[in-house]
């Protein structure tokens, strides 16, 4: 099967060099992308000096928008499974067998990394786990799905999924409406064990006031899709 690693990147000057060393070494056996979401950093340099397989934005879309261009570049390109990864080495490449797997055995269409799981790792801070809950219980009572890490960026997608994501994926903090915009669309979603890392440098797109606005925002988003379906 044809397998790309999409991964969207906005100032990972810090990361990056290890993100995909780490990538190239835990699995050889995938193709992958950078998008680049206009950083403003060394970021591009680095990838041009490296020779990474990237591309650029020509404006700032947000983590939605970057992963929805690899997802069309997944698409164009007839890949079998896209699989999401975050690029500030929180994600461990280490993993991608465990969430391939039952996407290869046809046993899911969207896999996503839980930390929740086996509790062990980055946990995330208090307010995010009560935030994270929250999601996850709304997106129970509306989709009749359960999912504990809705906010993983850390899931691969089979074939009829990179399709769909390519023409319809949330612009900004996406994950729990990739979710049920994946039960909604019928999908098999599934959880498996990961451990994450803590980011080491640079800083999260989601941060003092911007909390409160993922919450609002996300919710709404949540209940629109249930009146949509």
């Amino acid at each position: 099967m044809k397998i790309l690693i999409i991964i969207p990147v906005y100032n990972e000057e810090r990361n990056i060099e290890k993100v995909i060393t780490s990538l190239k070494e835990k699995a050889p056996y995938a193709d992958y992308l950078i998008v680049n979401d206009c950083s403003r950093d060394d970021t591009v340099r680095i990838c041009k000096q490296k020779g990474y397989n990237y591309i650029s934005l020509p404006v700032n879309l947000g983590i939605g928008g970057g992963v929805q261009a690899g997802y069309q570049y997944a698409l164009e390109r007839d890949y079998d499974i896209a699989v999401q990864m975050d690029g500030d080495g929180q994600h461990d490449a280490g993993y991608l067998d465990k969430i391939l797997e039952p996407i290869i055995k046809d046993q899911a269409d969207i896999v996503i990394g839980s930390r929740f799981i086996l509790k062990q790792g980055f946990q995330s801070s208090r307010l995010r786990r009560a935030g994270i809950s929250f999601l996850s219980f709304l997106i129970k009572v509306c989709s009749k799905t359960t999912v504990k890490d809705v906010t993983s960026g850390f899931r691969g997608v089979n074939k009829k999924f990179i399709k769909i994501y390519s023409q319809e994926y949330s612009q900004d903090y996406p994950e729990p409406e990739a979710i049920i915009a994946g039960a909604f669309h019928k999908g098999r979603i599934m959880e498996v064990p990961v451990i994450m890392h803590e980011r080491e440098s640079g800083s999260s797109s989601i941060h003092s006031w911007k909390t409160v606005y993922y919450m609002i925002k996300v919710s709404i988003a949540i209940f629109t899709y249930r009146l949509k379906f």
